[in-house]
C-alpha cells in the first residue's frame, strides 16, 4: 500500500512539474496557456508562478520516497488543485489549453484522494 502512496505522489509531482518549462520564457508560456505572455508583468508573474509550480511538484515527488513530507505534501497539492479547479468552475470560459489544465487537474484530485485515502488506512 505504501508504493500505491507514492505513486498517487509521483503522478501528482509530474502534473505540477510540466508548467515549469514555463520559465524559460513568454514563447513557451504562450504554448502552455494559449494566450500572449508579451507584456512583461504578466510574463515575470507567469515565470514566476512556473518555479512555485516547480517547487510544489518537487515537494510532492520528495514526499513519495520520505513519509515525514506526506502530510504537507497532500496538503499543498490539494489547496493548489482544489483552487485551481474552483476559479476555472466559478470563472469559465477558458481556452483548449486551460480546459487541459482543467483535466489534468481533475486527474490529480483524484491521485491526491486515493493517495490520502490509502495512506490513511496504512496509519490506522
Amino acid at each position: 500500500m505504501s508504493y500505491f502512496v507514492s505513486a498517487m505522489l509521483i503522478v501528482v509531482g509530474v502534473i505540477h512539474l510540466l508548467p515549469l518549462s514555463g520559465v524559460l520564457g513568454s514563447d513557451r508560456l504562450a504554448a502552455l496557456y494559449g494566450i500572449s505572455f508579451s507584456e512583461p508583468n504578466l510574463a515575470i508573474l507567469m515565470r514566476h508562478r512556473a518555479v512555485l509550480f516547480g517547487l510544489l511538484g518537487v515537494l510532492l515527488i520528495a514526499a513519495a520516497f520520505l513519509p515525514s513530507l506526506q502530510t504537507a505534501a497532500f496538503i499543498a497539492g490539494f489547496v493548489s488543485v482544489a483552487s485551481y479547479l474552483l476559479l476555472a468552475w466559478s470563472v469559465g470560459g477558458y481556452n483548449a489549453q486551460l480546459a487541459r489544465v482543467f483535466t489534468a487537474d481533475i486527474v490529480a484530485l483524484v491521485c491526491l484522494v486515493m493517495g490520502a485515502v490509502a495512506r490513511h488506512k496504512l496509519l490506522l
